[in-house]
């Protein structure tokens, strides 16, 4: 088992190499971290794209000032689900999860696949989940698998895994540098779940914990997916060749009008003009020879009107792109009943796909992990969205279709 596990894993990563470079630029171009060269950065068109696009998400899909899911029990003997629902938003109004899921959404947009694990709290705390947003680098999938690789401190693995007894030469490596990095690695195959060691050799001899679950605790979604693949594609990685030219025309656009302000110039070497001690100043006074030209402005070939064209052209498809003249909000202007439908309508013909996807792939996953954490803690009564009630998805997008049907 542990060495189809292996193969497993290394196959994961392999499938998950050729996108990492894509990852890196999607993210660099759009935000950028503390590690990337600011300096190489000219047009913020596509990160201020994102931030809007994520922030729709956010207000369609989950908003929290909404009740945007309800469960509907299937017959007259279906365990109470009016009050499995009640529990179900209570406890997610009252964890981290608004706050976590905006992360996920600048995932979604720029990398097309986000990850939320979904995790208990301990009794007592203000919520039963608590959720934290993985980085897409640390994760790579299969169909029905799932490996999640980091780096934690010493301590802290021992204190997540306290059954776990160290190999002695790892034990003695602890006790000298309690925070001394591990590289481990959580899978989950089916729901069979297994974390290790990754420190070379087999996994059979580095392995911290062994378990199941009933529900997945990860949920991977995406905004859209190519045959035969397994991550998503998202609104950056399709505009990233605009986002890399008009970061680059921009670029350009400076340097040229830095020329326009300072200018090039050009000289006689007449043995007059020292050129090192020209100083190009209000009031300067530059000595030449008599029946010289002396200095003489050099003028660019550089066209700033073009420029601005191919930038405008740019930056428009990159907002067409990302949905910035698509999804604006209604408040930018006064609209008609017969212009708001007609918006919506868009709307759910723009996303529609999306959301079929994300109703599949997120947040149906997450209410069966949720209802499942609650059963198990005595909360609610155990209920399947299989066979005892019906998820209704009441978010904002969903009235839309609806509304859009009805019509």
């Amino acid at each position: 088992m542990q060495n189809n596990l292996q193969q497993m894993y290394r196959r994961a990563l392999d499938l998950r190499a050729p996108w990492l470079n894509r990852w890196d630029s999607a993210l660099r171009y759009t935000m950028p971290t503390a590690d990337d060269d600011a300096a190489t950065l000219f047009d913020a068109t596509a990160a201020d794209a994102v931030d809007n696009l994520a922030a729709s998400m956010y207000s369609l899909l989950t908003p929290p000032e909404s009740l945007w899911i309800s469960l509907i029990p299937e017959s007259e003997d279906s365990p109470d689900a009016v009050s499995a629902t009640a529990a179900l938003r209570a406890n997610l109004n009252d964890s981290n999860f608004y706050t976590t899921i905006h992360q996920c959404y600048l995932d979604l947009v720029i990398l097309g696949t986000a990850c939320l694990f979904m995790s208990e709290n301990p009794i007592g705390a203000d919520s039963a989940f608590s959720f934290t947003a993985i980085p897409m680098k640390d994760i790579a999938i299969l169909p029905n698998a799932i490996f999640h690789t980091t780096s934690m401190p010493a301590r802290e693995v021992i204190e997540k895994y306290p059954s776990w007894t160290p190999p002695a030469d790892i034990r003695d490596a602890i006790k000298k540098d309690p925070e001394m990095p591990l590289k481990l690695v959580q899978s989950l195959v089916g729901k069979d779940f297994t974390a290790w060691l990754d420190v070379g050799g087999n996994i059979e001899n580095n392995i911290i914990s062994t378990g199941t679950f009933e529900t997945n605790p990860y949920l991977v979604f995406r905004w859209s997916v190519a045959s035969g693949e397994l991550y998503g594609r998202g609104p950056v990685l399709r505009a990233l060749p605009d986002i890399k030219t008009a970061n680059k025309v921009v670029e350009l656009v400076l340097k040229n009008a830095t020329i326009a302000v300072s200018g090039i110039w050009q000289a006689d070497d007449d043995g007059v003009i020292n050129l090192s001690n020209i100083n190009l100043t209000p009031g300067a006074i530059i000595p030449k020879a008599v029946g010289s030209s002396g200095l003489t402005p050099l003028s660019s070939g550089a066209d700033f009107d073009v420029s601005q064209i191919i930038l405008k052209d740019l930056r428009e498809r990159i907002r067409h792109a990302l949905l910035a003249d698509r999804l604006g909000l209604l408040s930018e202007k006064e609209m008609t009943a017969t212009e708001i439908m007609a918006r919506n309508a868009d709307m759910v013909r723009i996303l529609g796909a999306t959301y079929g996807r994300l109703l599949h792939e997120f947040i149906r996953p997450l209410c069966e992990r949720g209802l499942q954490i609650l059963s198990r803690r005595g909360v609610i009564e155990k209920i399947s969205l299989h066979s005892d009630a019906e998820l209704k998805y009441i978010a904002p997008i969903a009235q839309m279709a609806i509304e859009e049907t009805v019509l």
